[in-house]
């Protein structure tokens, strides 16, 4: 065994990349949904060009990873350190699980931080939270990212259509199928740019804890490790939730699933830079809605979008409650 890993710290880690991996496969509808659903790609091809997207969007940058790491909840040291982690995991794994059996597309980014918040909160109290990171990085990306996608979607679908309300619809369709591809595959690389950091934050957090590094720094081999996981669990797919975001909530066209891409995918990249752990989840759906909403309010299915909005609110809740059982458990068998 390495020097300073021990078996809990591997049991983390272990637990960090099947959380990465379910993220992976819950959220590839993400990025391909839209591009399937218009036949832009075939599924299989669709997937492996997610994966790939992913794999290399998650080499991008660190930032993400920083805020997981340190910006939400000081922990504590030592195995204490490593128990909050791993129920912080075994919350978000929870609640990913469970929305994808029901096929509704919920923030992977948000159950992993709000298993830290339960977690850290059980072990330390709510003194143990980083209040001004939480909103900053948290909370106003919460509910900044998801208004963002609605306007500037519908604003990009209304400037598209009058630029080409004049071209004949099946040479408009033909032509942004071909975009589509670009658009999916930018997609796929701001996910990857912002959710794999997650896995890596999560990773650093556990490495900190457990002594290994001195401050949280991504070492190569975490950010190499999370990058691999999340691009396989993309090629495992996520079928119950693609059907969702990309049939369910509204009739999309080639060209409606361009602007969403396109705008989901902006958004996206700004918060990694920002360091801004985003649910890609919130943004593109709320970006389909955009769009689609663009034609007429009634184009969107209001009943299935509101279903999609009271996971996101129950997401936080729901996986720190989860975290915080851990928490109690694994704090007394271990």
């Amino acid at each position: 065994m390495p020097d300073g890993f021990s078996l809990l710290l591997i049991v983390v880690i272990v637990l960090a990349v099947a959380f990465d991996y379910i993220n992976g496969f819950h959220d590839t509808a993400n990025a391909i949904a839209t591009s399937v659903s218009t036949r832009a790609l075939r599924p299989s091809h669709a997937i492996l060009m997610s994966a790939t997207a992913n794999f290399l969007g998650a080499l991008t940058g660190t930032a993400v990873a920083k805020t997981i790491a340190s910006g939400i909840a000081t922990t504590p040291t030592g195995d204490a350190g490593q128990i909050v982690v791993a129920a912080a995991l075994v919350g978000a794994i929870t609640w990913n699980l469970v929305t994808w059996r029901l096929g509704i597309p919920s923030s992977s980014s948000h159950a992993l931080i709000g298993g830290i918040i339960g977690s850290a909160v059980a072990a330390s109290g709510a003194q143990s939270l980083n209040g001004q990171g939480i909103y900053d990085k948290v909370l106003f990306p919460l509910v900044a990212s998801p208004v963002l996608g609605v306007v500037i979607g519908f604003t990009l679908m209304v400037v598209l259509l009058n630029v080409f309300r004049r071209a004949h619809p099946k040479r408009i369709n033909d032509r942004f199928r071909r975009l589509q591809v670009l658009s999916a595959a930018y997609m796929a690389f701001s996910h990857g740019s912002n959710d794999a950091q997650k896995t890596m934050g999560v990773i650093t957090l556990a490495l900190v804890a457990g002594g290994v590094i001195p401050e949280p720094i991504v070492p190569l081999w975490v950010i190499l490790i999370s990058a691999s996981a999340i691009s396989l669990g993309t090629a495992a797919g996520g079928w119950r939730i693609i059907r969702t975001m990309g049939q369910r909530v509204v009739k999309l066209d080639p060209i409606h699933g361009f602007a969403a891409e396109t705008t989901a995918a902006t958004i996206i990249i700004g918060a990694s830079h920002f360091g801004m752990p985003v649910s890609t989840t919130h943004v593109i759906s709320s970006a389909i809605i955009g769009v689609g909403s663009s034609d007429r309010f009634s184009a969107v299915r209001w009943g299935v979008a509101g279903n999609i909005v009271v996971a996101w609110i129950l997401t936080i809740p729901a996986s720190g409650a989860v975290a915080w059982a851990a928490w109690e458990v694994l704090s007394r068998l271990l």
